[in-house]
């Protein structure tokens, strides 16, 4: 179960998905129409409080590749004196900056919370900074750039070692949220990257922190409607949606009042997590659906690397139906799965032969499915052929391009 409390505000899934409203001081952003001008910050952040905003994010550099790049100084002009002005709002502050020297003034300020789109890695005293602050960070999933990892297998790898040098040096366990990258933050993340992280969020359960999303008005959503950024308010509401309901906890948006409503809806529709406690013990429901995040979770317990991947192929179940297959190779498919440990249901008809097609279907693990096609590739009549579709079939599951391009 995945509970903690972020800046006296209690974030996880037996509370209220979070809305972090976005105050945006940067003329160069890729959306003109989120930028707030400096005599207007107070009001822009109160409206979104009244809008049910339960953090305001501050921002002063775009971090839109395309964007005109500015000096460190004309950040610090822009952020610190809008971090002044907020500093007796209701609700926590969020600093979004790379750099350790701003988010340390920004701090003392009033700001609460360390939003780092590098993920610790672009200035290295970022990690002192928030430990002497003992405040949250918001760590995005990033090797070399901001934003880098291609792919939701390559954003678990990063977060994976992002997460694991934070609190090696020093940042505690509970301090620290999640952020999948979402967007367009090099050439090479296309649009069904973006929606693979969407659908498959939960996968980010595995590390027990708080998750973020930063959704709003973002170029797959252009990208897909053929729209300009003050025009992807409803496509944005829709993936915002998905997000919540796929474990997201926190959303990073520029529209506060329609994305509440969004997450209100969406948060209902999303079951909760089976956990039970009893004193000193608890058990909580696993909902794996990648076996890698099986093996990841069970390097987190302290069982061995060698030992993790050999279990991994055990933890994921796959239920496959054949179809139009003959009643002889339905049973060669029954009795070898049997052999494996897994199984296969049939009709009654094929057991006598008196149907020649039938329908079947295999239910096993990863391994079990695997040693069912290595030992059928081998045998009479169109079991070779089966064992060939099986094996796409199971390769397909978490093929991004296959699953999510158009």
């Amino acid at each position: 179960m995945i509970a903690k409390t972020i800046a006296g505000l209690k974030v996880g899934d037996a509370h209220p998905v979070r809305v972090m409203g976005v105050i945006n001081l940067s003329s160069e952003s890729f959306y003109k129409g989120s930028v707030v001008l400096p005599d207007s910050v107070l009001d822009a952040a109160q409206k979104m409080i009244n809008e049910g905003a339960d953090f305001i994010d501050v921002g002063a550099r775009s971090t839109w590749p395309l964007a005109h790049k500015i000096s460190k100084e004309e950040e610090r002009s822009r952020l610190i004196p809008a971090i002044k002005e907020l500093q007796d709002i209701t609700v926590p502050i969020s600093v979004d900056t790379m750099f350790s020297d701003i988010a340390g003034e920004a701090l003392e300020a009033g700001a609460e919370i360390i939003n780092d789109v590098s993920g610790l890695t672009a200035d290295p005293g970022m990690i002192e900074v928030a430990k002497n602050h003992n405040c949250p960070v918001i760590l995005m999933a990033s090797n070399k750039v901001p934003g880098d990892p291609v792919g939701m297998d390559a954003v678990m790898d990063s977060l994976v070692r992002i997460i694991s040098e934070a609190e090696s040096d020093g940042i505690g366990p509970d301090n620290i949220i999640i952020d999948p990258a979402i967007g367009k933050w090099t050439l090479e993340k296309l649009p069904m990257y973006d929606y693979e992280t969407i659908d498959t969020i939960q996968r980010l359960r595995i590390f027990e922190k708080p998750i973020l999303a930063a959704i709003s008005r973002k170029s797959f959503i252009g990208e897909t409607l053929n729209k300009p950024a003050n025009e992807r308010l409803y496509g944005s509401l829709a993936a915002t949606a998905i997000a919540v309901r796929n474990g997201a906890h926190i959303i990073r948006t520029h529209d506060v009042a329609p994305t509440v409503d969004a997450v209100r809806v969406a948060e209902r529709v999303r079951a909760r997590v089976p956990a039970v406690k009893s004193g000193s013990y608890e058990a909580e429901l696993l909902e794996i659906i990648n076996r890698d995040d099986c093996a990841r979770a069970m390097r987190s317990i302290g069982a061995t690397g060698a030992g993790s991947l050999v279990m991994k192929n055990k933890t994921v179940l796959y239920n496959i139906m054949l179809k139009n297959i003959t009643a002889t190779e339905a049973l060669i498919i029954k009795q070898e799965m049997l052999a494996r440990g897994g199984d296969a249901a049939l009709p009654r008809e094929a057991v006598s032969h008196e149907i020649d097609k039938v329908n079947i279907v295999i239910t096993g693990t990863r391994l079990q499915i695997e040693r069912l096609i290595n030992k059928i590739k081998h045998q009479v009549r169109e079991l070779p052929l089966i064992a060939e579709m099986l094996n796409e079939l199971i390769n397909k599951k978490n093929d991004a391009v296959f699953g999510y391009s158009r």
